[in-house]
């Protein structure tokens, strides 16, 4: 079996910037959501509920060092020499004063062996006073900014009520990475409405953007969202797929995707308490593992039908 790479993987991304080993170390900084306090709408997302990506020691009741040092508590047993990406992953972290967002953020990046930023926001709530600063402070540390895209069709961010558009994604990528900062995007397969043609399509709209890196997520179903009424409802609008069906579908995805961007993740791990649907039960390097061997057995890799636009030739 070949030991070449068949996707462009986030650990090999990261030894490209450190010496050593990084773990990321999620934190919540106590921010809330525009969708969810009026400024632009109410309830959230339909699919969200923020207690399916919080990890235990991220509580509002701590202060961002305490977090912090409780996560490489958690870690430390890895690796000794480890140095540690702030996470800044609950809700929109950039929803805040200037002033305030700068605090955290300074707060996060003087606590022992944070060497860098992870902030994860929405499109719609990115100022350029922000920008500025973080493409100063990115001439120092890793800064990476990843936007929740969801889906790059509107029909689908109007039903999932995210409360902007794809245009306003191509606007805030496009700002964040002008300015030289490292910037990722995030997208979740299978929304209400969506096809597997719609799916498939996806990937080639997202190689236009000048995105490092890209999470994909399956649709799961959780517990007390908006969307758990509506696929009750409505189940046969949902694209949910088997475990070895969605491998599939991932596989079919990567060889449309550019070549040189970097995937972080496939899958989604919320609490199996809260799921509703589907019930895999399989875990994020199990899943990677699954699918590297499969990919190596029929001979696929990331980009291997991607069409360059400039060109119009397959890339391979």
């Amino acid at each position: 079996m070949s030991s070449k790479k068949v996707y462009n993987d986030f650990p090999t991304f990261l030894k490209s910037f450190f010496p050593y080993k990084v773990q990321k170390i999620s934190i919540n900084a106590g921010f809330t959501c525009p969708n969810r306090d009026g400024a632009i709408g109410r309830g959230g997302c339909t699919y969200c509920n923020n207690q399916t990506f919080s990890p235990a020691y991220c509580k509002t009741t701590k202060t961002i060092t305490q977090q912090l040092e409780d996560g490489k508590h958690f870690f430390a047993h890895k690796y000794p020499s480890m140095k540690y990406l702030a996470y800044f992953q609950s809700y929109t972290n950039t929803y805040d004063s200037f002033d305030g967002l700068k605090a955290k953020y300074e707060e996060a990046l003087a606590v022992k062996d944070v060497v860098g930023l992870v902030i994860g926001t929405r499109p719609d709530c990115i100022s350029d006073e922000l920008l500025d600063y973080l493409e100063k402070i990115s001439k120092k540390v890793f800064v990476l900014v990843e936007f929740g895209i969801e889906s790059t069709l509107d029909d689908t961010l109007l039903r999932v009520n995210r409360g902007h558009s794809y245009e306003t994604v191509v606007d805030a990528v496009n700002r964040t990475s002008d300015r030289g900062i490292l910037t990722g995007g995030h997208v979740i397969l299978g929304l209400p409405g969506e096809s597997l043609q719609s799916i498939l399509d996806q990937p080639k709209v997202l190689s236009k953007l000048p995105l490092n890196t890209l999470k994909l997520h399956q649709l799961q179903i959780i517990k007390g969202t908006q969307m758990e009424e509506e696929f009750t409802n409505f189940p046969e609008d949902f694209y949910l797929t088997t475990l070895d069906d969605y491998l599939t579908l991932v596989i079919s995805y990567l060889q449309r995707l550019r070549p040189d961007m970097v995937v972080e993740r496939f899958i989604s791990q919320s609490p199996k308490e809260l799921i509703l649907s589907p019930l895999w039960g399989v875990k994020n390097h199990e899943f990677n593992m699954m699918l590297i061997q499969r990919m190596k057995k029929e001979n696929t890799y990331q980009g291997q039908l991607y069409t360059d636009q400039k060109t119009n030739l397959i890339n391979i």
